[in-house]
């Protein structure tokens, strides 16, 4: 890892994504990208003195960075839609990992859709942090969710390449589709006959997930199957607390190979409702969905 970009909007939240990226930087020897975005949709005179403002409080986020950090710092004042400015300077700076603060969460529902972190990973080629937690040290335990899909196993690739993987422990999951316990009992099977029936289930899973691992040459330090029971989502979040996982990571593409992003379903629902960081990988440059006009 050679360069990280920080997306950073001057809010408490994007100082999540700030102290992790230095983290990040510091411990690769990175050098760090801070990117601010200002809206142009407005008053030329008022987008002149955002930039004014913006300038100033990059150009100390940088110094203190260098100095109290020694990182090696550049900042990137962009105008336009966020989103898309974020791409374009990951692209321009030839960014190895994005690392973005977490969505605004509201009081009665969890938005996601629409957010600018969810655009930004939605449209991304490169693999994005969305940085939930509180940073306080380095990562040490990573659950990487696979189903399968060439996407996650490109997944794998990208952290190990990233270097993600050095002196961690790295556990993988799949969540596999069993028979909901309210149907087995609808069809008067008994405890023991659907015990059996789910164990069955898990050790096919447990036999694909081992193929998997072999074709892709990779030995994590545990192996997790478990049943979806609500949600492939929630089963995601349910391994990650049972792991005791700092960062879960996902591709962002499923099995269904129809080249749409996933995001509306699994990798949308984790980013939406985690409380630790999430890492997205997109799938190769040449399988890449299409970017928003």
């Amino acid at each position: 890892m050679k360069r990280l970009l920080v997306a950073t909007d001057f809010s408490t939240r994007s100082d999540r994504a700030l102290r992790r990226a230095a983290l990040l930087a510091r411990e690769k020897a990175a050098e760090l990208i801070l990117v601010h975005v200002i809206d142009d949709d407005q008053p030329r005179s008022l987008v002149q003195s955002e930039q004014r403002e913006a300038a100033a409080i990059l150009h100390d986020l940088a110094t203190t960075l260098r100095k109290n950090d020694g990182l090696a710092c550049e900042t990137h004042l962009a105008l336009g839609d966020p989103f898309r400015a974020i791409g374009d300077a990951a692209e321009t700076f030839d960014a190895d990992l994005v690392v973005m603060g977490p969505h605004r969460r509201q009081i009665l529902r969890e938005v996601f859709v629409g957010t600018t972190v969810e655009r930004t990973i939605r449209q991304s080629r490169r693999p994005v942090i969305m940085a939930n937690a509180v940073p306080a040290k380095p990562y040490e335990r990573i659950l990487i969710a696979t189903d399968f899909s060439e996407c996650s196993a490109q997944a794998v690739q990208a952290i190990r390449k990233l270097g993600l993987l050095e002196g961690r422990e790295v556990g993988i999951l799949h969540a596999f589709d069993a028979p909901p316990r309210s149907l087995m009992l609808s069809a008067s099977m008994t405890t023991s006959e659907i015990k059996h029936q789910i164990a069955e289930e898990e050790d096919r899973a447990g036999a694909e997930l081992e193929q998997f691992l072999h074709n892709i040459r990779f030995a994590p330090a545990r192996r997790l199957v478990a049943p979806i029971e609500h949600s492939a989502a929630t089963t995601i979040r349910d391994g990650s607390l049972k792991w005791r996982a700092d960062l879960i990571v996902l591709g962002t593409h499923g099995r269904s190979g129809v080249g749409r992003v996933l995001l509306g379903s699994v990798t949308e629902d984790v980013l939406r409702d985690s409380k630790i960081d999430v890492l997205t990988v997109p799938p190769l440059a040449g399988d890449a969905a299409p970017r928003e006009p």
